[in-house]
């Protein structure tokens, strides 16, 4: 049962097959699960493949399994369209062309399944390639937030030395009306006098001026903090909204490009493995000797080829044959007298018959 199965997959006629010895059998069932099992995989690699861009597992197998039937049947065409000769040159040219589409079916099928293999080294790749993209991400967004924050900053820094410098002549109007009372500096009289209570009064409303200014800036520093807050918070809602798309950053063309950053070698043996794979069943037909199989099966076409030939030849004889009996035939009518009257009856009174129907159209025109 299931060596027929397998001799089924391989394209063979089972028909032919069965007259034939069980060695005979047994190859073109081996080539016949090669071709098979190469369908199994492109059908795990596909579903693979799918999973990543789709992340359904229904979804998935169901265009995964299309694509393991499609790849059954192209191996099986290719197969069983390979004709033995008693030339290898000859094989290999008609073999050329189904060799190119296995390398191009080893690379579908086996890219895939190098992604999974090596997933482990891979995310790794995507992972440093996302903390950079973050990384790259903040500065970019950052660029539209820094000269604002920076600006709003410099303005807080500026109220701040305006106080400070207030506070500073303040403190020199406070000095210089005390050492003008004890004597120290100014008239240098011991005591509070006119020069005394007019230093003082230069202080007290330098010392208004200063709590007027310090309330006057911290409003500002208040509303100016609230501004960079603000630009914080947005700059915060920025990059936690652009988060979500470098961190699914791991669909199909990703790991792809992640799997080239990788050492070719174990990639490259992977794809030999497949390709050895693919071509294994066009080898084995171009390698093994011409068996009984292919005896029988060119001796079938060929009985069919010269039946056709002959019916095709026997056609052209009998057209040939009927042309010319046509020709004698006729070519004898053409000479009777009899038949010469009867055309020439018939001619007149067609020609009478439309002499009159154009006179009545003529007549009606009047």
């Amino acid at each position: 049962m299931l060596q027929q199965f397998f001799i089924l997959c391989s394209g063979a006629d089972s028909n032919i097959l069965k007259t034939c010895s069980k060695g005979e059998q047994n190859k073109y069932a081996g080539i016949g699960a090669t071709v098979f099992f190469t369908a199994v995989m492109a059908f795990i690699a596909s579903a693979y493949a799918l999973f990543t861009v789709f992340e359904n597992v229904y979804t998935s197998i169901f265009f995964g399994l299309i694509w393991g039937l499609l790849i059954f049947n192209l191996d099986r065409f290719i197969v069983s369209t390979i004709k033995k000769t008693n030339s290898f040159k000859s094989e290999f040219l008609q073999a050329t062309p189904r060799i190119i589409l296995a390398v191009i079916i080893a690379i579908v099928i086996s890219k895939p399944l190098e992604m999974k293999i090596f997933e482990k080294e891979i995310n790794q790749v995507l992972l440093e390639e996302k903390n950079t993209m973050t990384l790259a991400n903040k500065e970019q967004i950052a660029t539209q937030y820094t000269p604002k924050i920076e600006k709003l900053n410099s303005d807080i820094s500026s109220l701040k030395n305006e106080i400070v410098g207030k506070e500073a002549e303040t403190n020199a109007l406070y000095d210089t009306y005390i050492s003008e009372a004890e004597g120290t500096a100014g008239t240098k009289l011991l005591g509070k006098g006119p020069v005394y209570k007019e230093k003082r009064d230069k202080h007290d409303a330098a010392l208004a001026e200063l709590q007027s200014l310090k309330q006057t800036n911290a409003e500002k520093i208040t509303a100016l903090e609230t501004q960079i807050a603000a630009l914080d918070l947005e700059y915060a809602d920025q990059i936690t909204t652009t988060q979500p798309i470098i961190n699914s950053f791991d669909g199909l063309m990703a790991r792809i490009n992640a799997l080239d950053k990788l050492p070719w070698m174990p990639s490259f043996f992977i794809f030999l493995l497949f390709l050895a794979i693919e071509t294994s069943p066009i080898i084995a037909k171009l390698l093994s000797p011409k068996g009984s199989y292919d005896y029988k099966l060119e001796d079938e076409e060929s009985a069919i080829r010269t039946w056709v030939t002959q019916k095709v030849s026997q056609r052209e004889k009998v057209l040939e044959t009927d042309t010319l009996l046509n020709n004698k035939i006729y070519g004898e009518i053409a000479e009777e007298e009899e038949i010469y009257n009867y055309k020439k009856q018939k001619a007149e009174e067609l020609l009478k018959l439309q002499a009159n129907a154009f006179h009545e159209v003529q007549v009606k025109s009047l």
